[in-house]
């Protein structure tokens, strides 16, 4: 089980965010997942660096594992995505690894081009990342379907190739990449639910295939806090994900945010302030067969949060392992 901080680039500078993987590492952490968004989720969280900058000072600041949540196909190139991909583990040999998804009109729909359908989509993501696994080899590749490329062609090889997980946030998704992803990545909810979703990837080709989660917290002194804190910056994001994928602007995902309560965050937020809450869930979700497990801390108290991690639950994790 190998546990990672979430590196939230919507809601903290760059540079701050350098110092906070720093810290996650001298805390206990192993790993980091970093998002990949042109605009944040909410006009409050008011920032939107470009995460493949800083993922090249990241890896050479510190020495875990990083992943990252990619689109490729429309505001990316999948040819590019290969060279970025390849030159990072280049640079850093088996530490990088990545998740595709097909994307959110919030950050993909700056091209201008039309916003395609989910099916489209889908159809876009799976030829992506076809595509970046045959540049990864070293193959001359040229392809016209919804993405196109001619004559391309990676001098610069990845000494290893990278594991690709498949980002699903409903069955139906995860039963539609078991085949040809590497693995499953998805985001924290009811036992119940993520049972299912794993089991839709596991009976449809998934079986044996790494399982990855993005498990959502807020984490402060008491928890009357926490949720304070997970409410002001995550209320606009517990829509379905049909709905948050068609939305274009921050302002956008703020009016949809007017009318969440708190009490609605907490059914998709686990808020809490003592360790036991959070050891038990992350047990609950390692027992499931999620082999990698990224915290993200979605309230601003960063700092807290990671200190809090690395004395109270990280050390009794170990002696769950």
């Amino acid at each position: 089980m190998n546990i990672g901080y979430h590196a939230s680039h919507e809601q903290f500078s760059p540079s701050h965010l350098l110092e906070l993987v720093g810290k996650a590492e001298k805390a206990g952490f192993n790993m980091v997942l970093s998002s990949d968004h042109f605009h944040p989720w909410s006009e409050k969280q008011g920032h939107s660096g470009f995460a493949w900058t800083w993922l090249g000072a990241a890896m050479q600041a510190t020495s875990m594992e990083y992943g990252i949540v990619n689109a490729p196909g429309q505001r990316y190139h999948p040819a590019i995505m290969a060279q970025a991909v390849a030159t990072l583990l280049e640079l850093y040999p088996g530490r990088f690894w990545m998740a595709a998804g097909s994307g959110q009109a919030l950050n993909e729909n700056i091209t201008g081009d039309r916003w395609p359908s989910k099916e489209e989509r889908n159809t876009r993501l799976h030829e992506s990342v076809e595509m970046m696994r045959e540049l990864w080899k070293g193959k001359k590749v040229s392809f016209k379907g919804s993405v196109q490329v001619e004559n391309a062609k990676l001098y610069t090889k990845p000494l290893d190739t990278p594991t690709v997980y498949g980002a699903a946030l409903t069955e139906s998704t995860a039963i539609w990449l078991a085949e040809w992803a590497d693995g499953l990545i998805t985001i924290s909810r009811p036992l119940d639910e993520l049972k299912k979703m794993v089991q839709a990837f596991s009976l449809n080709g998934g079986k044996g295939k790494p399982l990855a989660l993005k498990m959502q917290i807020s984490y402060a002194n008491t928890k009357e806090k926490a949720l304070e804190g997970a409410w002001d910056q995550w209320r606009n994001n517990i829509f379905p994900s049909s709905l948050l994928s068609e939305l274009n602007t921050p302002d956008q995902f703020d009016e949809l945010g007017q009318s969440v309560r708190k009490e609605d965050v907490a059914h998709h937020v686990l808020a809490a302030s003592d360790a036991g809450t959070f050891i038990d869930a992350i047990k609950s979700y390692s027992d499931m067969g999620f082999s990698r497990i990224i915290i993200h801390n979605v309230n601003k108290w960063q700092e807290d949060f990671i200190s809090f991690f690395g004395e109270e639950i990280l050390p009794n994790l170990k002696e769950h392992e």
